[in-house]
C-alpha cells in the first residue's frame, strides 16, 4: 500500500467512511486486525488517507462491516480508481510538483474557498499575462514552465464559471494592488480584472488597507476548501516562508478558519474594496 504522493478527493472520501463504517459496527482498529489479518498500524493509515488500500483490502473491511448492497460496494470501491480529475490536468501532472498537483484535485472538487493573499493576486483571479510575469520573475523557471504553469492556472479559473460555480471569498492586502507586476498597463489590466470579478455574485472581494497596519494575512497566504460531500472534510493549502503545506486536522483546519475570520474583521467591506481597486488602477494611467 505505497502512496506516491498526496491523497485524493476519492482517497479521502473513501479513508473517513470506511473509519465510519468501522464506527458503526462497534468495532475497534485492534478487533479489526484481529478479524482480517490484517496490521493494525494499516487500517490506521488507511482511515487517515496515509495509505491507499488494495482492492482487496477493502472489499475484506466491507465484508467485516456488513455493506452488501451491490451498488454501495461499488461506488466505494470505485473511489479507489483513478480521481476522476478533469481531463485538462492529467496533461499537466507529470510536470507538476507533487502537493500542488493534488491540491489542484481539492480544488476542481471544492464548493467554496476562503484565500488570504499578502503579495500578489491569487490564482483564481489572475489574468494570464499577470500569472507569467509572475512566473518568469519570481522563481527560476524555464519558459516552457511558465508557459505551462500558466495555462494550468487559467484552467484552474473555470471553477468559478461552471453551471453551478464554486464560491470564492478573497482578501487581499492593500500591497497586492499597489505592488506592480510586469509592467504597470499589465497591472491595470490585471486591476480591471479584479474589479470585474469583483461584481460576480459567486465571488466576494474584500481589502485590509495599509491604515489598518499588522494583521495576521500577512505572516503568509493560504486557502480554506469547502466540500459539498459531508464525506469530504475540509482542507487548508497553506504557503508561507516554510514551503506549501496541506492541512488537514480538524484542529489545524478551525485554527485556520479563526484567523481568516480575524483578518476579515480588518478588511474593508466589498463596495469600499471595490472602490479602492478602482482607485489603484487609475493612479496606473
Amino acid at each position: 500500500m505505497k502512496r506516491s504522493r498526496p491523497p485524493s478527493i476519492r482517497l479521502r472520501r473513501l479513508a473517513a467512511e470506511l473509519k465510519r463504517l468501522r464506527v458503526a459496527a462497534a468495532l475497534r482498529q485492534e478487533e479489526v486486525a484481529e478479524q482480517t489479518g490484517l496490521d493494525a498500524s494499516s487500517i490506521y493509515r488507511i482511515e487517515r488517507a496515509m495509505n491507499k488500500p488494495q482492492r482487496r483490502t477493502v472489499t475484506t473491511l466491507l465484508d467485516l462491516y456488513g455493506v452488501t448492497d451491490p451498488g454501495r460496494r461499488a461506488t466505494l470501491l470505485d473511489w479507489l480508481k483513478d480521481p476522476g480529475q478533469q481531463t485538462w490536468i492529467k496533461e499537466f501532472t507529470p510536470e507538476l510538483p507533487e502537493i500542488y498537483g493534488a491540491y489542484v484535485g481539492f480544488e476542481h472538487e471544492a464548493e467554496s474557498l476562503r484565500w488570504t493573499a499578502s503579495m500578489f493576486v491569487p490564482a483564481l483571479l489572475q489574468t494570464e499575462e499577470y500569472a507569467r510575469a509572475l512566473l518568469s520573475e519570481g522563481a527560476k523557471v524555464v519558459p516552457t514552465d511558465v508557459a505551462q504553469r500558466a495555462t494550468v492556472r487559467m484552467h484552474r479559473q473555470s471553477i468559478l464559471y461552471r453551471p453551478i460555480p464554486a464560491r470564492l471569498w478573497v482578501i487581499l492586502d492593500e500591497a497586492v494592488l499597489r505592488r506592480v507586476v510586469g509592467s504597470p498597463e499589465l497591472m491595470h489590466r490585471q486591476l480591471d480584472k479584479l474589479v470585474a470579478s469583483a461584481g460576480r455574485p459567486n465571488i466576494r472581494l474584500q481589502v485590509v488597507p495599509f491604515s489598518e497596519g499588522v494583521h495576521l494575512g500577512m505572516e503568509g497566504d493560504f486557502v480554506m476548501l469547502d466540500f459539498a460531500d459531508p464525506n469530504d472534510p475540509p482542507l487548508v493549502y497553506a504557503d508561507g516562508l516554510a514551503g506549501v503545506a496541506l492541512r488537514e486536522k480538524a484542529e489545524d483546519v478551525a485554527r485556520f478558519a479563526a484567523i481568516f475570520d480575524t483578518i476579515a474583521e480588518h478588511a474593508l467591506p466589498p463596495g469600499e474594496s471595490r472602490t479602492m481597486i478602482e482607485s489603484a488602477a487609475r493612479a496606473l494611467v
